[in-house]
């Protein structure tokens, strides 16, 4: 991206010094990190209500009971992650806790259900969002996959700008958000008990069209229910995986926005629930394709039968759709952070280790972006297919991280140790138990796709540890090989230089003033005649110059170029490792960016083919017309940072 554009888009690069000022204040961080858990709310009563629809209206009154055992379950899962913040500050998560107790295997495990589980935030937060604004504009339905894609990019672009620019602009949405909810379930449960009720449309469900509202109301129905309801616990863990982001002291901080986040999460869950059992809302959901598709959400029906459709009606709409939109902030802030613990260690390319120039983790932030819009694409933008992936991926990292805590306070038997291994404990065993649940319950609607993603996201990065320990190994300088490498130092190479040209021109005589400054045992030009007419005029035009080097001319009548290159220089001898080729490549540089496209690309493709090849190197000579075209030599432009700061 070129920087006059990359600093419009993203704004001036920040100095390494103004790092502590990129910190979160408690407000911010509960916008930036709990945006995820909070956002929930808005579906998960909803994908409570879609499980237990199948069986039939009279099944609906099981999203109260079941919506009490999730509560529960956030209280405990909430405690757990305290607990895991007080012992490891510096954050990482699941990751960190399950690789420095359990092993690198598991912790390898809880990193990559992690990673699943950010991609999938995005794509369900966004696809959720839609659905809101669909919700309240039915017009915009057929539109609802753009505008999901439009809001991915939106999103990358403003956490590009920075954690500390995109928390600010993202806060006020996900407080006004907050407070309409919790308005209209005030409002919802003064309508309930003084008002007469709420009233809201009774809907078929086309499932049960099918004949399928014959089925009991077994186990495995509220099974499926209760997995799709524990939704509302994605992005518990994320406050605990980003607690150096928070202002000093972080740790403090960390701990009390996690409490603050938990108690509003309740509240919202536990009342969005409650109205929609008391008002007997049934989810409106129609048959596309053979698919279910969402027409109007929850929320939308409690909320008409509450407000009407004035303006309250939609200002909860567009603070749903916001929030649900920046849920996947949650991502951006912890996917990139947690891309950076993994590659820091081996286990991922080193791209994602380091940090861009607004103090972010940008290769982390535009990975995450690719692999959201895939999914949007792949799964329509529909919530309701994307819902069944989801929550796996986080409740195995609750598993192994609470795991992992246990063992740790056995290990150093800190004071208080008994009552926190109790709790990370009760955290292991319930958030396993709830995996086993969500694993069954959803497998065959599309669990198994996250089951077989996690092993095979464990092997890659066990692949790329070994590629990178390997490659250190290769390079690696023995003490053995130090005295002979300082004897050799003092030996200059035996260099074949080999001029590559297209036509004699400027660029020609640029680099053979260039391999001329080196030192070569031999330098010979080299010519591939892919029309067949060409040969007799190059040999005469070089003679004519008299430059005093050997001239080949490889005759080429299928017109290849790479291949026949590539053959000369691998035939050139090499007797020892002290003989190398240098392959120089005069490029002609075009003077605007418009005029790249007007010139091939073979040099590139030349450059791949001979980076292959073993005791190679490859010299790009560049030909700028300014600096022949001026008396005075041209300069390098000095621009960038440096000249901001």
């Amino acid at each position: 991206m070129p920087s006059a554009i990359k600093q419009m888009l993203l704004g001036r690069p920040i100095h390494t010094k103004e790092a502590g000022h990129q910190r979160l204040s408690n407000p911010v961080a509960l916008a930036v990190f709990s945006s995820d858990a909070l956002s929930s709310v808005a579906y998960a009563t909803e994908e409570i209500l879609l499980g237990l629809a199948i069986a039939g209206t009279g099944a609906l009154a099981l999203a109260w009971p079941i919506s009490l055992a999730i509560a529960a379950l956030l209280v405990v899962v909430a405690f757990s992650y305290r607990q895991t913040i007080k012992a490891y500050p510096g954050g990482g998560g699941a990751y960190i806790v399950a690789k420095e107790n359990l092993g690198d295997f598991p912790g390898l495990i809880a990193g990559g259900a992690l990673l699943i589980d950010y991609i999938l935030t995005v794509a369900v937060s966004i696809s959720a969002g839609t659905a809101a604004i669909t919700s309240a504009m039915p017009a915009m339905l057929p539109f609802k996959l753009y505008i999901g894609v439009a809001f991915v990019v939106l999103l990358a672009v403003m956490n590009l700008r920075g954690i500390k620019e995109s928390g600010a602009i993202f806060s006020g949405p996900t407080f006004f958000f907050l407070v309409m909810l919790a308005i209209t379930i005030f409002a919802g449960f003064f309508k309930q008990f003084l008002g007469g009720g709420i009233p809201v449309t009774p809907h078929t469900f086309p499932m049960a069209e099918q004949g399928a509202a014959a089925a009991s109301v077994g186990l495995f129905l509220i099974m499926r229910a209760f997995a799709s309801g524990c939704t509302a616990m994605t992005g518990v863990e994320a406050i605990a995986n980003g607690v150096q982001a928070f202002k000093q002291p972080e740790a403090t901080n960390a701990r009390r926005t996690l409490t603050w986040m938990a108690g509003i999460l309740l509240f919202l869950f536990l009342g969005t629930s409650a109205l929609a059992t008391l008002s007997h809302v049934t989810p409106y959901v129609e048959l596309v394709n053979g698919q279910p598709e969402t027409i109007e959400t929850i929320i939308s029906q409690l909320a008409r039968g509450i407000y009407g459709t004035g303006i309250l009606y939609y200002l909860l709409q567009a603070g749903t759709a916001a929030i649900l939109i920046l849920a996947a902030n949650t991502s951006y802030a912890d996917f990139p952070r947690l891309g950076s613990f993994m590659a820091g260690d081996g286990y991922l390319p080193k791209s994602l280790r380091d940090r861009g120039s607004r103090l972010v983790y940008s290769n982390g932030m535009i990975l995450l972006t690719a692999m959201s819009i895939l999914l949007l694409v792949v799964f329509g933008g529909e919530t309701s297919r994307l819902i069944p992936l989801y929550a796996i991926g986080v409740f195995a990292s609750f598993t192994l991280s609470q795991s992992g805590m246990v063992v740790h306070w056995f290990r150093n038997r800190e004071p208080g140790w008994h009552w926190s291994a109790f709790v990370n404990g009760l955290g292991a065993v319930v958030t396993f138990v709830v995996l086993i649940v969500i694993a069954a319950a959803k497998f065959t609607s599309g669990a198994w796709i996250v089951l077989l993603l996690i092993p095979i996201l464990v092997a890659y990065f066990q692949w790329v540890k070994r590629a990178y320990v390997r490659a250190a190994a290769r390079v690696a300088l023995p003490a053995e090989e130090e005295l002979e490498f300082s004897y050799r130092s003092h030996n200059a190479m035996h260099n074949h230089v080999v001029l590559l040209f297209s036509s004699i021109d400027r660029r020609l005589v640029r680099a053979v003033q260039y391999a001329r400054s080196i030192k070569a045992d031999v330098i010979e030009g080299l010519f591939v005649d892919v029309t067949g007419d060409k040969a007799a005029e190059v040999r005469a035009e070089w003679e004519r110059l008299e430059l005093g080097y050997k001239l080949t001319v490889i005759e080429s009548p299928y017109r290849e170029i790479i291949d026949p290159i590539r053959d000369y220089v691998c035939a050139i001898p090499r007797p020892t490792h002290d003989h190398v080729v240098t392959v120089v490549l005069p490029e002609f540089v075009p003077e605007t960016r418009a005029e790249y496209l007007l010139h091939d690309q073979t040099s590139f493709w030349i450059k791949s083919a001979l980076f292959q090849l073993p005791g190679v190197i490859i010299s790009d000579v560049p030909y700028h017309t300014e600096e022949y075209l001026s008396e005075q030599p041209a300069q390098c432009p000095v621009k960038g940072p440096q000249q901001a700061d």
